[in-house]
């Protein structure tokens, strides 16, 4: 399965839940659904276009996050409102994610979506963005390195990663007290009306700052050196 690996980072993110909508709270890392408008945006494709585009790429794409720092959140006072109205209304108390770091694999699962991963790879390998990419919010934007492309290999055993695993994989940790682990329930797959689809939320567990997580099980092997469960 063809695969590339990227570094995305920024300043800030927030990778809206659903369910806080009024005082939003943040995912602990990039979602699916999130990278997913990031694709976009480097491609240039309008909203409308992306309607369709979210369900395809759901389904046709895989994923897997290695959160590079500890996850470190702050709440801030943040909306959008008119100036000569400005003190209308006090503004909402929003969780941002500080200084966000990613290591993340892309593969291409259905050649469906070959076009649109193809040209991605080659943006992100040339430095270049139709829109400026954002961590979830845009006054959060984006960096974006291309790290190397290569082959994904399924497998089954067990192994170790930097990455998440899913609630299908149990833990196998001799130290509980050597490392942090953290709990999220993450969206897998939006539909062509920008809404991501309750009963595709995945349960994870991640580990953060470099740790590493052992399980056993089907996983993918990126160029015959990391070990990554994938979405």
């Amino acid at each position: 399965m063809k695969a590339i690996k990227l570094e995305i980072k920024g300043n800030w993110a927030q990778f809206r839940k659903a369910e806080t909508n009024n005082n939003p709270l943040s995912h602990d890392f990039i979602t699916k659904t999130a990278l997913i408008g990031m694709i976009g945006a480097v491609l240039g494709i309008e909203r409308k276009e992306m309607k369709p585009l979210f369900p395809l790429l759901s389904e046709g794409l895989l994923y897997a996050v290695q959160v590079n720092n500890e996850v470190v959140k702050q709440s801030w006072g943040f909306t959008l409102r008119s100036v000569t109205h400005c003190w209308d209304k006090a503004p909402k108390q929003m969780e941002f994610i500080k200084h966000p770091s990613y290591t993340v694999i892309l593969a291409l699962k259905n050649d469906e979506c070959k076009n649109y991963f193809n040209k991605f790879s080659t943006f992100c390998k040339n430095e270049q963005a139709c829109f400026t990419p954002v961590l979830g919010l845009h006054n959060c934007p984006a960096e974006i390195k291309f790290l190397e492309e290569g082959e994904l290999v399924e497998k089954n055993g067990e192994f170790s990663t930097l990455g998440f695993l899913t609630e299908n994989y149990q833990p196998l940790m001799d130290d509980l007290t050597s490392f942090r682990i953290g709990f999220d329930k993450i969206p897998t797959y939006q539909n062509d009306d920008f809404w991501n689809l309750p009963e595709k939320f995945c349960k994870v567990v991640y580990p953060s700052n470099q740790s590493v997580l052992k399980s056993t099980g089907v996983y993918y092997e990126f160029n015959n050196e990391s070990q990554w469960c994938m979405i």
